[in-house]
């Protein structure tokens, strides 16, 4: 796995974190509160999701490929994040979801044009 993809994974879990984790860990705490415990959370998504664009950019890859690759690995990260920390039911809904993704992954990435 190439250290691009281990910066956007890594990523994705600060993201997931920053958007939904205040639900659970905040829940009581005023608007404000979130908000910049949120914000900074997210200061370290940018600091790896940056260098990860920037490496796939380099590496020829176009800003759909690289769209899609993130919504992939988002979903990745999320689902299970929803299932274990939050304690939601797993739907078939997120697997025909994923395999969505996936036509999408294949219509970006089947031509380099």
């Amino acid at each position: 796995m190439s250290l691009a993809f281990i910066l956007l994974l890594v990523a994705n879990c600060f993201m997931t974190l920053a958007w939904y984790g205040h639900l659970k860990y905040l829940h009581d705490a005023p608007l404000w509160q979130a908000i910049a415990l949120s914000w900074i959370i997210a200061l370290f998504e940018y600091s790896l999701m940056i260098p990860a664009t920037r490496l796939l950019d380099a590496q020829g890859w176009s800003l759909g490929q690289m769209k899609i690759t993130q919504e992939v690995l988002t979903l990745l990260v999320f689902v299970p994040f929803m299932l274990f920390l939050f304690k939601q039911a797993f739907k078939l809904d997120y697997l025909w979801a994923g395999i969505c993704l996936l036509g999408c992954v294949y219509f970006v990435f089947r031509s380099q044009n």
